[in-house]
């Protein structure tokens, strides 16, 4: 359906900016909430989408600014087909070589599962082990645990799937709980950094500083404050308007390449989520390392080289994780989406959502000798129980 609609010059200059014209009497459409398209490369004008009152979208082919057509917008109508499901299209491209990964990423998400839930379970069960660094170790645990839930058993069934679809609000709860718990991970890693500085800094004033009330609600901040900042960049992507391309570049539904997918212009959605990955990744690494960096003067006052060695031991780890997560993360999130480059960035996504996971029992509690006394310990009561029984 091809038609003239006339506005008065102010109208036409506004509807660029994506906002709501009402329209003359004798225009063929009541209202329409005009959004800038990506631009088409056509120098007469810009392609825009109109969407009617009643939902349904039609598309303007061209906005004409000339002067012998000034006022006028000369409408194509055509209906487009709104986005239902994104097609996952993950490591698809690899061929034969998707059997070796299933069976390389199930053993690992085993693994993962049984350190973690040996963790937890452990610090639950020892009493010895009942102190704020384990208190937070174990939120960590258990936080990796559904993070790991969240993406890895879909990516293993869509290896071995044909039809790799994920529904549209499948997909955005995927993202908001993916994201939820990641940007959890990274305020529990400020957190768990602050907790070594307040015990090696000041340790007169530790239980004071670090006190059940104060552990209980740094860590209900951190999960609240995680999903809050998930639950808004979820909106800013999925309040885009997405007509066709559905076929998602990655093995999950993750911001940069879902946003690439919409239809309209994203550089406002990009910097607000520029802004929010600065302030969930930027800040709290920051303050780690001015912990560290207090922690490394109180270390190196210490006499004796023994003392100095423990002190820090109980850091090494925490900082390896620390250093694999931010770095990871960061490379992802703090860039635009047009630098995406898909290969190299999901094997970098990989690092951060299977391999830090594995390295958090791995390295940061299981070579730990507490938790391996621990262990030793809830082991032995188990198999006296059996004997006795």
């Amino acid at each position: 359906m091809t038609s003239t609609v006339f506005l008065p010059e102010a109208s036409l200059t506004a509807l660029d900016g994506g906002v709501v014209c009402p329209l003359p009497e004798q225009a063929p459409y009541s209202s329409l909430r005009v959004l800038p398209l990506r631009r088409s490369g056509d120098e007469t004008g810009v392609d825009l989408i109109v969407s009617l009152a009643d939902g349904q979208l039609l598309t303007i082919k061209t906005l004409f600014a000339s002067d012998d057509t000034r006022g006028a917008i000369r409408v194509l109508a055509e209906n487009l087909t709104m986005v239902t499901e994104f097609l996952l299209l993950g490591f698809s491209s690899l061929g034969d070589i998707q059997l070796v990964l299933f069976a390389v990423f199930l053993f690992l998400y085993l693994v993962i599962l049984s350190g973690n839930v040996t963790i937890v379970s452990v610090i639950r069960l020892d009493k010895s082990l009942h102190t704020p660094m384990y208190f937070f170790l174990g939120i960590l645990s258990t936080s990796e645990t559904c993070y790991t839930f969240v993406i890895l058993p879909k990516m293993l069934i869509n290896l071995f799937s044909v039809a790799r679809t994920i529904s549209f609000n499948c997909c955005a709860i995927q993202m908001f709980f993916f994201l939820g718990f990641a940007i959890t991970n990274c305020l529990l890693l400020g957190v768990m950094g602050y907790d070594r500085y307040a015990a090696i800094c000041h340790p007169l004033h530790y239980p004071i500083l670090m006190s059940w009330q104060v552990c209980g609600k740094l860590g209900a901040l951190c999960g609240i404050g995680g999903f809050l900042a998930s639950l808004t960049l979820v909106y800013l992507v999925f309040s885009l308007p997405f007509c066709s391309a559905n076929k998602v570049n990655h093995y999950f539904c993750d911001i940069s390449p879902v946003i690439r997918l919409a239809c309209t212009n994203t550089d406002a959605h990009e910097f607000v989520i520029f802004i929010c990955g600065v302030l969930v990744l930027v800040v709290p690494f920051l303050f780690i390392c001015v912990s560290y960096i207090c922690i490394l003067k109180t270390i190196l006052k210490i006499p004796s080289a023994e003392g100095r060695r423990k002190a820090f031991s109980t850091c090494a780890s925490h900082l390896t994780v620390v250093i694999i997560h931010y770095g990871c993360a960061s490379y992802i999130y703090l860039r635009p989406t047009a630098n995406y480059v898909s290969n190299k960035d999901r094997l970098v996504t990989v690092t951060y959502t299977i391999v830090t996971p594995l390295l958090n029992p791995m390295v940061y509690s299981l070579r730990n000798k507490d938790v391996q006394v621990a262990i030793r310990k809830v082991l032995g009561k188990k198999g006296s129980l059996k004997l006795f029984d």
